[in-house]
């Protein structure tokens, strides 16, 4: 699989850098595609978010670091951190005890070893999909800028369904959903407009446009449809790893440097009902 030996160049590029500078545009680009879908599939096929490894993999090589005698203030420095304080708070997170605890003879500390990406076929629980050609349409919403962190991504954007949610502005949009196209969408948005910001929308497909909201164009394309209920976010999530897990790597087809959607048809937090929308092309 072409795209798995992509992410395992990108992160031998990563092991080969935790001592240094790690740039994110390098890594997505041994891994071919943009950073922001690098960190997102990233997080997806890992279980962690690509700061978090980074993080693990630096605090198991800084424990090795002191039980070799090295000083606190050097691993700290070697490893990033410019203030001893927070690497003392990231190294207890990771190994339980300080970095002067874990120069100790006898101390116990955790190891985290590099990652390798391999395909697995599960094929415990079957996937219904659909395989859709849509044309370009239009989403009316409210917008949430982003920084270039998927671990700040995944704390501001149920914040931010939260806020919206609250503010009544939800129930404004409604009355300007196209009746042929329901539901509520939660678009992660890559299009030409945004470079250097990534940028959440949540919105419904609309022709029309009002004050306060802002209205972009979704560009046509090939989109594989996956529809779930549960209990929220986990079960949008555990369908979301499951796509990129299992239906992807054996699928003949790949991500789309797009948005993505998650359309919300009832979005009961209990029990949602709720599609994901992959944008795919062929290999």
């Amino acid at each position: 699989m072409e795209w798995l030996d992509h992410f395992n160049s990108s992160i031998a590029y990563v092991e080969e850098n935790l001592a240094g500078e790690i740039n994110l545009d390098k890594a997505a680009q041994l891994a071919q595609c943009s950073s922001y879908h690098y960190q997102r599939m990233f997080s997806y096929i890992a279980g962690v978010t690509l700061g978090e490894y980074i993080r693990r993999r630096r605090m198991s090589l800084a424990g090795v670091d002191l039980q070799r005698g090295e000083k606190v203030i050097d691993v700290a420095a070697k490893y990033g951190y410019d203030s001893p304080t927070s690497f003392n708070r990231v190294f207890k997170n990771v190994h339980g005890i300080t970095p002067k605890e874990a120069k100790q003879s006898g101390a116990k500390l955790t190891s985290y070893p590099m990652l390798t990406f391999k395909l697995t076929v599960k094929g415990v629980q079957a996937m219904e999909y659909q395989l859709i050609d849509k044309e370009a349409f239009h989403v009316t919403g409210l917008s949430l800028k982003l920084e270039q962190d998927m671990e700040v991504a995944q704390t501001r954007i149920p914040q931010f369904w939260n806020e919206v949610s609250a503010s009544g502005d939800l129930q404004k949009l409604l009355p300007l959903m196209d009746q042929n196209n329901p539901g509520v969408m939660g678009v992660s948005m890559m299009t030409s407009e945004i470079q250097d910001s990534w940028e959440y929308v949540i919105g419904v497909v609309s022709e029309e446009t009002a004050e306060g909201f802002v209205h972009y164009e979704i560009p046509a394309a090939k989109w594989a449809v996956f529809s779930g209920t549960g209990p929220m976010p986990g079960a949008i999530q555990e369908l979301q790893q499951q796509v990129f897990t299992e239906w992807l790597p054996t699928s003949g087809f790949e991500y789309a440097e797009l948005s993505d959607i998650e359309l919300y048809l009832d979005a009961n937090p209990e029990n949602a009902q709720f599609q994901v929308w992959l944008p795919v092309r062929p290999k």
